[in-house]
């Protein structure tokens, strides 16, 4: 493994342990060259996956985009880092096992939404406004009003 400070190739591995409730392996390095330390983790990838965009563009499937999104939907809330890594693991389980490479975005887009409507509504309010492109906000209060149930009026 490369070290991220220097670029020496020769690191060394100081400890090992499961992460991610035993999808990863987390390594700790050393660089005998500069002295840095860092983590490294190591996953199961069943297959290489393709999404399909909306326009029709494909492009490889990149778990730390995904990462990235829910992450910045799920920022200042009181969700644990490890469900958060432990939802992005089902997740990417979930689309390597769906038999198809090919993957539409619309529907990862649909099924991060729906592991984060189970987790934390705020966070799935704010993934489904960049998601589904709220101009207004009336598009919050009309997806808002979606989410509520209906209230008897007496």
């Amino acid at each position: 493994m490369r070290c991220p400070f220097c670029g020496n190739v020769d690191t060394q591995v100081k400890d090992s342990r499961p992460a991610e409730d035993h999808v990863a392996i987390r390594r700790r390095r050393f660089c005998p060259s500069c002295g840095g330390r860092f983590t490294t983790y190591e996953r199961v990838q069943l297959r290489d996956l393709v999404v399909i965009k909306t326009n029709g563009k494909r492009e490889e499937f990149d778990r730390d985009k995904l990462e990235r999104s829910i992450r910045i939907s799920m920022q200042k809330r009181p969700i644990e880092p490890e469900r958060i890594d432990q939802m992005i693991s089902g997740i990417v389980r979930r689309l390597e096992s769906m038999g198809d490479t090919d993957i539409p975005s619309k529907q990862i887009g649909e099924i991060v939404m729906e592991s984060l409507a189970r987790i934390d509504t705020v966070a799935y309010v704010r993934f489904a406004s960049v998601y589904k492109n709220f101009q207004a906000a009336d598009d919050f209060e009309d997806f808002v009003h979606e989410l509520r149930p209906p209230t008897l009026d007496t």
